[in-house]
C-alpha cells in the first residue's frame, strides 16, 4: 500500500514539475497577407500597447536605430519584384526597421531578417540595406493604443506601408510590377486565344487606361465569339469601353442589350448600373 501511494505521490510531481503556465504575449504576433495588383505582400510582427506610456521620443527614442515592433524582427515578404522608395527591389524577404525623428522618419528594409536584437540588430551590415527611404510623420487628431502596420491606398499599380501607432502614421508608397506582369500574360495569351482571353485583356486596358482602340477591338472580338450567348456582364464592359473610345451609338446598343439580359436574369445591380448609363448617353 506504502509502495502504492508512494508511486501515485511521484506520478503528481512528475506531472507538476513538467506542467508551464500559459500566458498571453503582452505583445501579441500579428500576420497581414495582402494582394496588391498580382503581387503578394506579407507582413509579420507584433503589436505592443501604448499601456500609459510616452511613445516616440521616449520608449521609442528619437534618431535611434528601432526594429519597429516588439520581439523578434518586423518582416515583409513581396512575391515580385518591387519599387519601395524609388529604389527597385528583388522579391523576398526583408526586415523593417526605422529611425523615428520628430519631423522625419527613415524607414530601412534589410535583406536579413533573422538578424535581431533589441533594440537593434546583433550585428548591422551596411551591405544588407536594401533601401533606405524618407518619411513625414503626420500627427493624428486620436490615439492608437495598439502598434499596427498596415498595407492601404491600395491599387492596381501599388499601395502604401503604413506604421500607426499613438498619435503618429508614417506611409511609404510602394509600386509593383502589375502592368509588366498583365503584358506579357496578354501577350502570351493572345498567340492563340480564346473569347475569355480577349475580355479579360480588354477589361484591364480600360481599367488602367491603356489603348482604348486596342480594347474595343479586344472586346468586339469577345462579343462576336460569344456569339447569341454573350453574358451581360460583357456587354455591360463593352458599351463603357465603345463610350470611352467616342463610338457613342454602338455603346447605347451594348447597354441596352445588357439591360434586357440582365433583366432576364434578375440582376439588380447591372440593371441600375445599365439605366444610370444609358441616362448619361441621353437616352
Amino acid at each position: 500500500m506504502k509502495k502504492q501511494l508512494l508511486f501515485l505521490c511521484a506520478f503528481v510531481l512528475s506531472v507538476g514539475m513538467s506542467a508551464q503556465v500559459v500566458t498571453p504575449q503582452p505583445s501579441p504576433f500579428s500576420k497581414v497577407e495582402q494582394k496588391v495588383g498580382l503581387t503578394d505582400v506579407t507582413l509579420e510582427y507584433s503589436r505592443p500597447g501604448v499601456r500609459g506610456r510616452a511613445i516616440f521620443g521616449d520608449l521609442v527614442p528619437f534618431g535611434k536605430l528601432w526594429r519597429t515592433g516588439a520581439n523578434k524582427n518586423t518582416s515583409i515578404t513581396f512575391s515580385t519584384d518591387v519599387n519601395f522608395g524609388d529604389k527597385n527591389i528583388k522579391a523576398g524577404t526583408y526586415a523593417l526597421f526605422t529611425i523615428p525623428n520628430k519631423d522625419s522618419w527613415e524607414i530601412i528594409l534589410y535583406a536579413d531578417a533573422s538578424n535581431w536584437g533589441t533594440p537593434a540588430p546583433e550585428k548591422w551590415s551596411e551591405a544588407q540595406v536594401a533601401v533606405r527611404v524618407n518619411a513625414k510623420p503626420m500627427d493624428l487628431p486620436f490615439s492608437v493604443d495598439t502598434f499596427t502596420i498596415d498595407i492601404n491606398s491600395i491599387h492596381v499599380n501599388g499601395a502604401a506601408l503604413e506604421i500607426i501607432w499613438d498619435k503618429v502614421v508614417v506611409s511609404v508608397p510602394f509600386t509593383v510590377p502589375t502592368d509588366r506582369i498583365v503584358s506579357k500574360s496578354i501577350e502570351d495569351t493572345l498567340n492563340g486565344p480564346g473569347k475569355n482571353d480577349y475580355y479579360a485583356a480588354a477589361a484591364y486596358y480600360l481599367e488602367v487606361g491603356k489603348d482604348i482602340k486596342q480594347a474595343k477591338t479586344w472586346i468586339d472580338l469577345a462579343v462576336e465569339e460569344y456569339g447569341d450567348k454573350v453574358p451581360f456582364w460583357i456587354l455591360r464592359r463593352q458599351a463603357l469601353i465603345h463610350a470611352k473610345s467616342g463610338s457613342k451609338k454602338s455603346a447605347i446598343k451594348a447597354a441596352k442589350k445588357s439591360l434586357e439580359l440582365a433583366k432576364e436574369a434578375g440582376n439588380v445591380d447591372y440593371v441600375k448600373m445599365n439605366k444610370d448609363f444609358l441616362k448619361e448617353m441621353g437616352e
